[in-house]
């Protein structure tokens, strides 16, 4: 058994001034530098993953913009693995699943971005890979949404599927409890 790190999207766009700023993706991020600094320490398998708009599917994300930049703060190291995507599934179409493979890993602690889409889609992902998943709730962040007039909150929306994972798809921890992973 062999857990590694998945970082999912935490790029510009996503924060202040970015294409599409998400509601406290400042809180989120400062968990998943705990995350990363935690898996660096133990020596463990880092894997990050950046989405990078090449079919136009949305509005962000661009080739060769500061937007799609992964954030300073958890910017890949020598030694880290970094999976390029465009689809909010982190297998399709990429080396994730090679990766995976090659380090003989079984389980996936993920984090990032957007609680509702990518994180989402991943995590469900995992289950049919057959990868273990521990998900650090507190280390997403999601935005608002819409449907038929109604606003729902970012809250709700990240509540909402954090719940629709527990149990069946993922193990949903808070980043202060990362120190109980087995390595």
């Amino acid at each position: 058994m062999k857990t590694a790190l998945l970082i999912i999207d935490v790029q510009n766009d996503y924060f202040k001034g970015g294409k599409c700023e998400l509601v406290n993706p400042m809180k989120a991020l400062a968990n998943v530098e705990y995350a990363l600094n935690y898996f660096r320490e133990n020596s463990q398998t880092i894997i990050h993953v950046q989405h990078i708009n090449d079919n136009g599917t949305i509005t962000y994300f661009y080739p060769n913009t500061d937007g799609a930049e992964i954030n300073e703060r958890v910017k890949p190291i020598k030694g880290e693995y970094l999976v390029n995507k465009n689809d909010p599934n982190c297998f399709f179409k990429t080396n994730l699943r090679d990766i995976i493979k090659d380090e003989n890993i079984t389980t996936l602690v993920i984090c990032g971005m957007m609680t509702h889409m990518c994180i989402d889609t991943t995590v469900r992902a995992c289950r049919y890979e057959g990868i273990e998943v521990i998900l650090l709730s507190d280390a997403c962040a999601t935005k608002n949404l819409k449907i038929n007039e109604k606003t729902i909150s970012a809250q709700t929306v990240h509540d909402s599927f954090i719940a629709a994972l527990n149990n069946r798809f993922a193990k949903i921890i808070e980043t202060v409890s990362i120190n109980q992973i087995s390595f």
